[in-house]
């Protein structure tokens, strides 16, 4: 049987400054769903990248006294760490400044040319989100994003005719072409779209960009919107304008393409980007999950904000692992979620060091005392493992990550009670001790998505290496 093809992309992120903790969790979030689907056979293609061309950039680099190119270059570096940090299983990581990216949106722009008309326009723009906002749509007159105040923006710019697809838009998504996950931002979206779609700004003049961008084509004085140069990056790392056979087998021809984004960026993945899509007579994508924010005392994570929490020094604290395993389980899949030091840590001791920590230490000891490391039975645990793989396939198809943790934790707490029911140590019951080594090998692949380096732990663990998966920390603090 042919192999499926799953194409997954994150977010492109801003260069403006650092990641944040937030960033890392919409990683591990796609990543996870990438290394699933290859565990089960499946061919997949992930990828990352970066946000060059936006205007925060150019005034980031204005504070730091540097060339914008040398400001992106640098950032852009810290993003694509994390790759190694978190263990991220990119196929391709795309910089919105680079030639393969450029060329990808232009074509897209040419091949919408039919639905793009320039007129003169006014309105409060959100550097921040890089988009014109309504007067009702604000906060107390503040951005709702960002919370800050908007400038009032008057040029002839370049427009898209959005709502000439109000109605195809919407038709995709109640017909369940397009999935949105979870059903509220569904809702959202069809709320909006009932609203009233109206057309878009796809460009800025040179001189407000300050020369930073992408041209639109044949006209030098105009500058694409970052939205509609960033959108074009899904397509363009897989060849659009280039490769043509590429962009063919793992877009057009391909009914597995999956989003993954944060609550604040539906509307351009879910309108205005499938508002393009249909313009260029290209295939829209079949589902976009939707994940919630990481709050600080309540408040989103954000640079803007100055809140953030820094991925890579939890990393270098606490190991990867555990980072990966806390934003999948203690925050919900859709929901927001909030973070600190001592929940981290709380988590920490009692699912990883006292749970499978302390399971693996035990049953791979008892395993060596009674020299049976290298037997193995599924008898008595084959239904409780079969279980446990079933409900978590069946959570991870959904983007239900915390729910797909939590069926392996059972199938863990039921091992635990099988140790104390059979007690092996004292009958020499070499048969239970197998079902328990065979218990182990199977919860090591099913963790493989979530937890890699641990996966590879259980398996050296499993033949006999001595070793501590995750040791007991004492409780420093609280953010």
């Amino acid at each position: 049987m042919a192999k499926e093809k799953y194409y997954i992309t994150t977010a492109i992120d801003y260069v403006n400054a650092n990641p944040h903790l937030g960033h890392a969790m919409e990683k591990i979030q796609a990543d996870v769903l990438a290394r699933y689907y290859r565990s089960i056979g499946e061919e997949v293609r992930f990828v990352s990248g970066t946000d060059e061309n936006s205007l925060k950039n150019v005034q980031a680099a204005e504070r730091a006294g540097k060339p914008v190119q040398e400001v992106v270059d640098a950032n852009a570096g810290i993003f694509r760490a994390m790759s190694g940090a978190l263990e991220l299983s990119y196929d391709d990581f795309i910089r919105t400044t680079e030639k393969r990216h450029i060329g990808a949106a232009q074509k897209l722009w040419q091949a919408c040319a039919r639905d793009i008309y320039k007129k003169t326009y006014s309105g409060l723009y959100c550097v921040g989100c890089e988009e014109y906002y309504k007067v009702e749509d604000l906060e107390n007159g503040l951005c709702p994003e960002h919370k800050k105040k908007l400038e009032l923006v008057e040029e002839e710019n370049y427009f898209f005719r959005l709502s000439a697809y109000q109605g195809r838009i919407k038709e995709l998504i109640e017909n369940g072409s397009i999935r949105i996950i979870p059903k509220g931002r569904e809702n959202e979206v069809t709320s909006f779209i009932d609203s009233g779609v109206e057309d878009i700004c796809v460009s800025r003049s040179s001189v407000r960009a300050k020369g930073w961008g992408i041209p639109v084509p044949g006209d030098p004085t105009q500058i694409m919107w970052v939205w509609f140069d960033a959108l074009s990056s899904y397509i363009g790392v897989l060849g659009y304008g280039a490769d043509e056979a590429l962009f063919e087998q793992w877009w057009q021809n391909n009914p597995h393409i999956t989003h993954v984004i944060g609550k604040g960026i539906v509307r351009f993945h879910a309108v205005y980007w499938i508002g393009m899509l249909l313009s260029a007579g290209l295939r829209v994508p079949s589902r976009i999950f939707v994940h919630g924010y990481i709050t600080s005392e309540g408040q989103k994570m954000s640079k803007s904000l100055g809140n953030v929490v820094d991925p890579f020094a939890l990393v270098e604290r606490y190991g990867a692992d555990a980072v990966r395993y806390f934003l999948l389980r203690e925050i919900p899949s859709t929901e927001d979620g909030d973070f600190s030091v001592a929940r981290f840590e709380d988590r920490y001791n009692a699912d990883l060091a006292k749970g499978l920590g302390n399971f693996a230490s035990r049953v791979v000891t008892i395993a060596a005392k009674m020299e049976a490391l290298n037997i193995r039975d599924f008898g008595d645990v084959s239904k409780e493992v079969a279980k446990a793989k079933e409900c978590c396939g069946l959570a991870l198809r959904e983007c239900k990550f915390n729910e797909a943790l939590a069926s392996i934790w059972e199938l863990i707490g039921f091992c635990d009670r099988y140790i104390e029911k059979k007690q092996p140590w004292k009958t020499n019951d070499k048969t239970s001790v197998a079902n328990l080594m065979y218990a182990l090998e199977e919860i090591g692949k099913l963790i493989e998505p979530f937890m890699p380096e641990t996966s590879q732990k259980i398996v050296r663990m499993a033949r006999g290496e001595k070793m501590v998966l995750f040791p007991r920390i004492e409780k420093i603090g609280q953010t």
